[in-house]
């Protein structure tokens, strides 16, 4: 019984958002597009002709504003990847694959053809199993290899992105962003709910010693 007063309240919540209202307007696959497109407005990220990774993209709502954004201009690209599948966006290559494992990166890297990325997203968030600790850890394991691509992929005024949470963890992922990034925010766009534990994280400008990066934080 209650479980479904829980599905009940979520399914009213959902139904009720304005931000799920708006993503059917605008024909946005996800609310979770206006988080991205309030960070850009506000601090200028996404510009045409960039290269850019969508890290976490399915359902691909990131990838839609990128594609929209980033237009066919230049010679930029959109990279998106995914352990679940994703129905295609026109400009935007998409493999399917678990990040955490040598072979997805190896594909990811192989799409990129040896050219610097501008700018990293990641969505990216683990299936939790309610234990508090070992969700911590999984979090800190998906920005710990975010921050490892960025490090080995980025252009040196480029810029990581992603989504974390207040965990045990929190203060050390954005200790590894304050090494490796010039300028480090945390941010809670407004189309995040109140109730959620998420928060963003955003580092621009790498720093030159970004490759030692695992070596000093394991030790």
């Amino acid at each position: 019984m209650k479980k479904n007063r829980f599905n009940k309240a979520w399914l009213n919540e959902h139904l009720t958002d304005p931000y799920v209202k708006l993503a059917q307007k605008d024909n946005f696959r996800s609310r979770a597009v206006y988080k991205l497109r309030e960070i850009d407005e506000a601090h200028r990220l996404l510009r045409p002709g960039q290269v850019v990774v969508d890290l976490g993209s399915a359902p691909g709502a990131w990838s839609q504003y990128l594609a929209r954004k980033l237009g066919a201009a230049g010679a930029g690209a959109i990279v998106a990847l995914d352990l679940l599948p994703m129905d295609p966006v026109d400009g935007v290559q998409f493999i399917q694959g678990d990040f955490r494992e040598p072979e997805a990166l190896q594909q990811l890297e192989a799409a990129l053809h040896g050219r610097r990325v501008d700018v990293v997203l990641s969505d990216m968030a683990p299936n939790l199993s309610g234990i508090a600790s070992a969700d911590a850890a999984r979090i800190e394991h998906l920005a710990e290899l975010a921050l490892d691509f960025a490090a080995n992929w980025l252009q040196p005024d480029g810029a990581l992105l992603i989504k974390s949470f207040h965990t045990g963890y929190f203060s050390q992922i954005v200790a590894r962003f304050k090494h490796q990034f010039s300028v480090v925010k945390t941010l809670k766009p407004k189309a995040s709910r109140d109730r959620s534990a998420e928060v963003f994280v955003l580092g621009t400008g790498v720093r030159e010693q970004r490759s030692t990066l695992s070596t000093i934080m394991n030790r």
